[in-house]
């Protein structure tokens, strides 16, 4: 799976707004909103958010995957954000998170919501390259770096 396939350029947010766990799931659910993606944005939101309930989906290395599956969506959906200052997602390894993948599918669409997540996790198993995207200072900047790590 090729996330840039999936992502597009104007669902990327740098840097972002929210200050905690909820307003960043917020602001991105928003941004896929804006960009017409979502047939629900209050349904979306509640995917996510009751997904992240069940456990945090903060895996580490100031990464945060939020996902949630839902009618609101017709197919897989991404957005991403970085946030300069870090947040408390209670990440496994305690630490704030800084690089947020934001992720909506379909409800009886298991497959590509699986290969998507397991594809941001070995991307970001790349220090290096997840070092670049938590100091990208733009939007362009971050796409392009995930366009061109999915290009090697």
């Amino acid at each position: 799976m090729i996330l840039t396939q999936i992502l597009q350029p104007t669902c990327v947010k740098v840097p972002l707004e929210g200050k905690d766990k909820q307003s960043v799931i917020t602001e991105l659910v928003d941004l896929l909103d804006t960009n017409g993606l979502l047939l629900d944005k209050n349904v979306v939101l509640d995917a996510v958010l009751a997904r992240e309930q069940t456990r945090s989906t903060g895996i580490g290395s100031g990464i945060a995957i939020p996902h949630g599956k839902c009618k609101a969506v017709k197919e897989l959906v991404m957005a991403i954000g970085v946030s300069g200052e870090g947040i408390d997602f209670a990440s496994v390894d305690g630490k704030p998170v800084t690089t947020i993948f934001l992720l909506v599918s379909p409800a009886d669409q298991t497959g590509p919501h699986i290969q998507a997540l397991a594809r941001i996790s070995r991307l970001m198993l790349d220090e290096q390259f997840r070092q670049k995207l938590e100091k990208a200072t733009s939007a362009d900047e971050v796409y392009e770096l995930l366009n061109n790590k999915e290009n090697e």
